[in-house]
């Protein structure tokens, strides 16, 4: 077994998120008025962005939109109202709920790039708040004991935080994620063979990432890439050891590494997991933090 000494921590500068928040979609919708952005409040546990929309007689549009969401809201006239539909924008199931007001819907799963009609508002100038979360994944899944492989084309293989770590693996989403110092441009393979569910070249938080799904329903995710540097694109089937990109130092992080974890949706959260990993060495084991995870 391999243990690993964690080394001095340089990364993720002026944040504390590494894994993807959960992302909240807000639209504004007073009907009958121009609405602009949402406030962050009654944002969602665990949420850093909301979506504000203006809607000015029967044409909507969006504002503030970012990139490393997992679904959209939009609305389209209808019937004397407009029809609230969320669109699934990734290659794999991401649970979705709408909230606001006079609205209350149970979390329901959209498959890769659905599209459902979630609410119907009538355009009678009473105003409405509307709220869609959205966590990739399905809470159905039931993600097994899977040993990885090292993701790393390197024969030194560092840790400068492990499961737990208090830097920024605080968090659910990121309390058993492992940071791999690198060169930048080192190549990042797959740790297990998957579908690619997810890739975005500048997430404010992670850069340039890469979100795998497994066959069991979790997912990985390889953060902080190097920006153009993706071999792979959403949807395509990857096997174990594939090349998927190279390192980089991209998002907020003050030092090149790779962030890796595994992620389940645990019922409209977004949660790592632990796991075992190995090198040709053998199994790694990974520091943890003194009063991290367990």
């Amino acid at each position: 077994m391999n243990r690993l000494r964690a080394q001095p921590n340089r990364h993720n500068r002026g944040s504390p998120l590494c894994g993807p928040p959960v992302r909240p979609i807000a639209l504004l919708l007073p009907l009958t008025l121009l609405a602009g952005l949402a406030s962050a409040a009654e944002s969602a546990p665990g949420t850093r962005w909301r979506q504000g929309w203006g809607l000015a007689g029967h044409a909507a549009s969006p504002a503030g939109t970012k990139g490393d969401v997992f679904a959209s809201l939009r609305l389209q006239p209808r019937a004397g109202g407009h029809a609230a539909i969320a669109h699934n924008l990734v290659a794999g199931p991401v649970q979705v709920r709408l909230r606001g007001q006079d609205t209350a819907a149970a979390p329901l799963v959209l498959g890769a790039g659905e599209q459902r009609n979630l609410a119907w508002l009538a355009d009678d100038g009473s105003g409405a708040r509307l709220l869609l979360d959205a966590v990739p994944g399905d809470p159905a899944a039931h993600p097994d004991d899977h040993l990885y492989r090292l993701p790393l084309a390197t024969g030194k293989v560092r840790v400068s935080q492990g499961f737990g770590g208090h830097f920024s693996h605080t968090d659910a989403q990121n309390r058993y994620a492992v940071d791999f110092p690198l060169p930048e441009g080192t190549p990042v393979l797959a740790a297990r063979a998957g579908r690619v569910m997810q890739l975005l070249a500048d997430s404010p938080e992670q850069g340039c990432l890469i979100r795998v799904l497994h066959a069991d329903g979790s997912m990985a995710l390889y953060a902080h890439l190097q920006p153009g540097s993706p071999r792979v694109r959403p949807g395509q089937a990857i096997e174990t050891g594939q090349v998927l990109a190279a390192s980089g130092n991209s998002g907020r992080s003050s030092g090149p590494h790779l962030h890796f974890a595994v992620q389940a949706n645990t019922g409209m959260n977004l949660t790592s997991l632990p796991f075992r990993m190995a090198s040709e060495r053998g199994l790694l084991q990974f520091p943890r933090e003194a009063g991290g995870a367990p």
